[in-house]
């Protein structure tokens, strides 16, 4: 890569970082390349972006983007998406299946996180579920209303 190329992809990378709001870097070192196609094609529907990146490279690209506290050392493929909760949710259930896939830290609402956190972010309800349970909450009343009016109106049945 030359160094127009470098200048480039960094720059790319960079905005790539700004605009989302989940950046989780592990460790895959083990894994083949059926394994780590596997990851990209779970991650490609929820636009979570998932490559193996030069430490050098990513450092200064996520310098660029404001991201830092993150250490990089040894082998490191970066999973990022503008949506932190699907970001946690992929890699997590990925590290699940594959004991060589390690989560070893993240940038998920402008703070560092540890695999701790990603672990416990990723059991969190994604904003689909959350607004299914809001609306269930919501129509409880109105279901339990109508239940009510349908036994009075069969009691009224009985009753003719």
């Amino acid at each position: 890569m030359t160094r127009k190329e470098k200048a480039e992809f960094i720059s790319s990378l960079a905005e790539e970082f700004k605009s989302s709001d989940g950046l989780i870097v592990c460790d895959y070192k083990g894994l083949n390349v059926k394994a780590i196609e596997a990851l990209r094609n779970a991650s490609r529907p929820e636009a979570v972006s998932v490559k193996v990146i030069k430490n050098t490279l990513a450092s200064i690209a996520m310098k660029n983007a404001g991201i830092e506290g993150l250490e990089l050392k040894d082998t490191n493929i970066f999973v990022w998406g503008a949506d932190q909760l699907a970001v946690t949710k992929i890699v997590a259930t990925f590290a699940k299946t594959n004991p060589n896939f390690v989560i070893k830290s993240g940038f998920a609402g402008g703070i560092v996180v540890d695999a701790a956190k990603v672990e416990a972010l990723s059991k969190m309800p994604s904003r689909n579920e959350l607004i299914g349970m809001l609306l269930s909450t919501w129509m409880a009343p109105i279901t339990n209303f109508t239940i009510g009016l349908d036994a009075l109106r069969a009691k009224k049945q009985e009753s003719e």
